[in-house]
């Protein structure tokens, strides 16, 4: 490994760098770090050896000393077959589609995972010493909001169909933002200077939608005053968006397939031919593979429609996202109404991490917006949600050593499931030790009145005028999580940390607080 070409890391951020060279140096992978984008050009400029030029550039977007998207189009420019990893901590679409579209081998939100950022450069360093071809680059849109590794995944997908015309099936459940995706692919595609069109198939009678879709003739039917265009013309040099696809009647797929075929179809009652240059995206609620079995939707119209597959999470899915969306909706309906923005408290967050969300991302906006209109003051508690939140939200199971509650997931899912790095790394292992622990733990551990033994503690704790109830209390219910952890896991810590739903870098900074300890896996 001593010949190989360094890594080069460009952030502001000196905590960024120091992890990443630590943890590059133990997979002995050489790195050279900068502070400004301008340093690394110059670098580029001042390398006289091959040996010296970088393997890969792992580069943030927003510095004081420049713009990474910025350099990432210099360094394709100059360097097009050097591989480039855009960090960012603003974890948007459109930052996704830049860094595609300007030639990034892939795009890394903060926070991140550690070992998966190490990983994602290896491949990089990989790709690089084969002189593979980047990936292709990519789109997306601004209104799509999501930091959950489900929707990044979305994101990328979007990012690199963006310089494609190719079919798309959008999958997802109703109000998931499938409308939301296919104008994102839309925005950031080639045709993206001509019109979109959307039109939901369920939603029409099924008498008019081949007029709908295709236009009709003067005189074709009854009512036929005038030749009208469909949507495939009206739509033609851009994007058509056929929303509730498994919906549509049999006979009108034959005619979406021809379409799709060779480019060519009819007005209702015409006889000739028009032209059709228009990139369809399909999307749908439903198993079209089901339907294709039933005989309801035709299979060379379903592999047709299948060219790319591109599945939205439901909210359910991605809840750590809930109070971003949240904090999005309630800015929107305020502005709309012209009033202040309502705060969520952390119980009125944690009451809706527990709603099941049918209708999604779309039945969250209605609840902000009813929540702007209706809760009686700017900071939001439990009781001021609306009636189907508080009404269909499951009580709380009884809460045991392994089961967090869903106040403690939905606050801590950015940090224990992301790596925020500090300046100094954790110690891998360390002698397992036991520590005393009663009452909220034994009542938890018997499977007794766990809650009573908790009130009581605190009872104990106030009434001796201690000043630090909330701090004994949180470390003794912490440490004997990770302990139950840790023994129904044998003591491995990777496999404790995903049981208990926060991160490797969590469970081990916990264990040096806690005073705890055990054998590394």
């Amino acid at each position: 490994m001593a010949t190989m070409k360094p890594i080069w890391i460009v952030d502001d951020d000196p905590s960024i760098r120091f992890v990443l060279e630590k943890a590059l140096a133990r997979e002995q992978l050489p790195t050279r770090s900068f502070v400004h984008p301008k340093e690394v050009l110059e670098a580029f400029d001042n390398v006289s050896d091959q040996a010296l030029a970088p393997s890969v550039l792992v580069s943030d977007i927003r510095m004081p000393g420049g713009n990474g998207l910025k350099l990432l189009e210099q360094v394709h420019e100059d360097h097009p077959q050097l591989p480039v990893i855009i960090m960012t901590a603003y974890s948007d679409l459109d930052s996704a589609v830049s860094a595609f579209q300007r030639g990034a081998f892939e795009y890394l939100p903060k926070p991140f995972d550690l070992p998966k950022a190490v990983e994602l450069i290896k491949r990089a360093v990989q790709q690089s010493e084969s002189q593979a071809p980047e990936l292709s680059q990519s789109g997306g849109n601004g209104e799509m909001l999501g930091q959950a590794p489900a929707m990044q995944d979305v994101f990328r997908a979007i990012g690199r169909l963006s310089q494609s015309n190719v079919t798309v099936m959008v999958t997802g459940e109703s109000g998931s933002g499938k409308e939301l995706v296919a104008r994102a692919l839309h925005k950031h595609s080639p045709v993206a200077g001509g019109p979109f069109v959307a039109i939901n198939t369920a939603a029409i009678p099924k008498d008019l939608l081949e007029s709908e879709l295709f236009g009709h003739e003067r005189g074709a039917f009854t009512g036929a005053q005038t030749q009208r265009r469909g949507r495939f013309e009206q739509a033609e040099g851009g994007t058509l968006f056929l929303d509730e696809i498994g919906d549509m009647p049999f006979d009108l797929q034959t005619r979406l397939l021809r379409v799709l075929s060779d480019g060519h179809f009819y007005r209702v009652g015409g006889h000739v031919p028009v032209k059709s240059h228009v990139r369809v995206i399909a999307a749908t609620h439903q198993n079209l593979e089901d339907r294709v079995h039933k005989g309801v939707f035709r299979e060379d119209l379903f592999h047709r429609l299948n060219v790319i597959r591109l599945r939205l999470p439901p909210l359910r899915e991605r809840k750590e996202d809930i109070p971003m969306l949240a904090r999005h909706f309630l800015a929107a309906s305020a502005k709309q109404l012209g009033v202040e923005p309502k705060q969520l408290s952390e119980a009125a967050l944690a009451q809706l991490a527990q709603f099941a969300f049918p209708g999604n991302v779309r039945q969250l906006e209605n609840i902000c917006h009813w929540i702007t209109v209706m809760a009686p003051a700017q900071w939001v508690s439990v009781q001021d949600l609306p009636p189907e939140v508080l009404q269909a939200t499951p009580a709380a199971p009884p809460l045991t050593p392994s089961q967090p509650s869903a106040a403690q997931a939905v606050q801590a899912a950015p940090q224990d499931h992301s790596y925020r790095p500090a300046a100094a790394e954790v110690p891998a292992s360390q002698p397992v030790v036991s520590m005393p622990v009663h009452g909220l733990a034994s009542g938890a551990a018997q499977g007794g009145d766990w809650e009573g033994d908790l009130a009581r503690e605190a009872d104990v704790l106030l009434q001796s005028g201690s000043t630090e109830v909330w701090d004994v209390l949180s470390r003794r219910f912490e440490s004997q999580l990770i302990k139950s952890a840790l023994a129904a896991t044998h003591g491995r810590r990777m496999e404790a940390a995903q049981r208990l739903g926060i991160g490797r870098n969590t469970i081990t900074r916990k264990i040096q607080e806690l005073g705890l300890s055990a054998s590394d896996d």
